[in-house]
């Protein structure tokens, strides 16, 4: 599996929300360098569990959207003497 990285500015974005987090809710001070190594913590250790939830849940949309198309192709069959 390939790592999940975030650009330059999303990096800067997710740590300004971390800071913010910490501000509002804990009331703690945090700089950037401690938001960006707990952003490092969660990509490496906790993402990938919101990763894979978004595969499941894309696979089991795709999956669903295959039988409706499925059923509509039967809805759309000409009958004739060959049964599959």
């Amino acid at each position: 599996m390939s790592q999940i990285e975030f650009t330059k500015k999303e990096t800067d974005i997710i740590c300004r929300k971390i800071q913010l987090y910490f501000h509002e809710e804990l009331e703690q001070e945090i700089g950037q360098f401690d938001a960006g190594f707990l952003l490092d913590f969660f990509t490496e250790e906790i993402a990938p569990y919101f990763y894979n939830r978004g595969l499941y849940d894309a696979q089991s949309i795709l999956e669903s959207r295959l039988e409706n198309i499925g059923e509509a192709i039967y809805e759309i069959e000409k009958p004739t003497q060959f049964v599959r």
